[in-house]
């Protein structure tokens, strides 16, 4: 973002305030939605999904007798009147000291829990400096679709909704200098969405002092444009409800993508105008299309959003992008050796980095004698101990080998030569050997694969075990 942004920003902003965000919002329902633990009680009470609350510290004679031992070992502490991320810390384990694990597995002690809810009380983190309440959450465990886009944290899902329409919408990714929090401000990401279909368009990341346009997410190197989000209208819906409850005309609804499905984390009665430059669009603009429109129910905003503000990629995304749209099942050609070729029904996994194939698969297309390699190498235990260099003379066909680090430890794959079409393209690469016997599928297509091609969600179903 150029300096020439930067004054329309402010200028967008001045306008935005006169005319849509002070006439929408009563002062009264803007105390609310700045109230984090009022917001909760009003979501529960019209039961819009929220993150389960687990205790409220009001008064330092409450930390003297408060037993500690009863938090869980994951959780969120929040200030009651926090704004802009700020005063937000998170454990994301335990360890075996009784200290919990925070940002960059930093330890936390019970006395750092104490100084920081001493300083939430004293208002250091509240809106108007003013004395202020702490509360423990439930931390929102990760969808694993969203895991190659976040460093560490969880993505939320900001929605922009004036006058019960969603009007623009950013999806929100932690990175490792944000410290695993969706806040810009703070260095997360900002990607775009087209209303019509959830597809991701721009993203932008704050610079030093200005806003930049990037392609991947800066620590995962996960490309940032064409990605379908799962459960889209749903996610709409939820923003338009939330705003209904809060009686407010102009919010931002802050959805987070959790394991378990969408979840409102909060509703901001003062939303930022970055979303614009995410979307590269103008917030006025659509403000003045639904201005003084009756809206009354949920699904009528929404339908009315994707038919005046979306389809920018939904016409164009392969053109726009240069990929092919595929399905998280797929049906591929493979060629073994000689003149061996199978269709084979496959998983697409872009939580995986390697594509690897049955053990049983790779005897049909003519790698019997490395499959007998593997499973020898294996009962011995010489897999793990043999270099790179010793395992790849055993036989040719042995093209690389990787070492694979998860929480059982270190393995090491063989990979071997294979050749595939899927959906249409011709795929020449390196493929592990592993007994997936018990799975569903024989095959997975990993990362190193999937660099021509944009994952859709909703395109195909996997069966129940993967």
């Amino acid at each position: 973002m150029n300096e020439t942004s930067r004054l329309n920003n402010i200028l967008g902003m001045n306008k935005r305030n006169l005319l849509y965000l002070r006439p929408a919002n009563k002062k009264r329902y803007v105390r609310i939605a700045d109230n984090k633990l009022a917001t909760k009680q009003l979501l529960h009470n019209a039961e819009i999904s929220s993150p389960e609350l687990f205790v409220v510290i009001t008064h330092r004679r409450e930390l003297i007798n408060f037993q500690w031992d009863n938090l869980p070992a994951s959780f969120v502490l929040k200030p009651n009147l926090g704004f802009g991320g700020s005063g937000i810390l998170i454990s994301y384990g335990k360890k075996k000291n009784g200290n919990w694990v925070g940002q960059n597995s930093t330890e936390i002690s019970q006395k750092d829990l104490i100084d920081h809810c001493s300083n939430i009380l004293d208002g250091n983190f509240s809106i108007s400096n003013v004395p202020d309440m702490a509360f423990f959450e439930e931390r929102i465990q990760l969808d694993s679709f969203m895991k190659p886009y976040t460093f560490k944290g969880i993505p939320d899902i900001r929605v922009i909704v004036y006058n019960h329409v969603p009007i623009m919408a950013m999806l929100r990714l932690p990175t490792r200098r944000s410290g695993g929090k969706a806040n810009l401000h703070q260095g997360s990401v900002g990607v775009g969405i087209d209303i019509a279909n959830g597809i991701t368009t721009h993203a932008i990341v704050k610079g030093v002092f200005l806003e930049k346009i990037i392609d991947v997410h800066p620590d995962t190197r996960a490309p940032l444009r064409g990605i379908r989000l799962p459960n889209w209208k749903s996610i709409l819906i939820m923003a338009v409800k939330t705003a209904m409850m809060s009686n407010l005309g102009y919010c931002g609804v802050d959805i987070a993508l959790g394991k378990t499905g969408p979840t409102v984390l909060e509703v901001n009665a003062r939303p930022g105008l970055s979303i614009q430059n995410a979307n590269r669009a103008s917030l006025d603009d659509r403000l003045k299309r639904i201005r003084g429109l009756k809206i009354t129910t949920p699904e009528r905003g929404v339908k009315i959003a994707q038919d005046l503000f979306g389809g920018e990629i939904e016409h164009e995304i392969e053109g726009l992008s240069g990929k092919q749209i595929i399905g998280l099942a797929e049906k591929i050609h493979l060629f073994g050796k000689g003149k061996i070729e199978r269709d084979v029904e496959v998983k697409i996994d872009t939580g995986a980095d390697l594509t690897s194939l049955d053990t049983t698969l790779a005897e049909e297309l003519g790698f019997a004698e490395i499959v007998k390699i593997f499973h020898d190498l294996e009962e011995t235990g010489k897999l793990t101990t043999m270099s790179k260099e010793e395992i790849r003379k055993l036989h040719k066909d042995i093209v690389d080998v990787k070492t694979i680090t998860s929480s059982h430890g270190e393995t090491k794959r063989l990979l071997i030569p294979i050749t595939f079409y899927l959906a249409g393209i011709k795929m020449v690469t390196k493929a592990s050997i592993i007994d997936r016997k018990n799975l569903a599928y024989q095959m997975i297509i990993g990362n190193q694969d999937l660099k021509n091609f944009l994952v859709d969600t909703t395109k195909s179903l996997l069966r129940k075990q993967s």
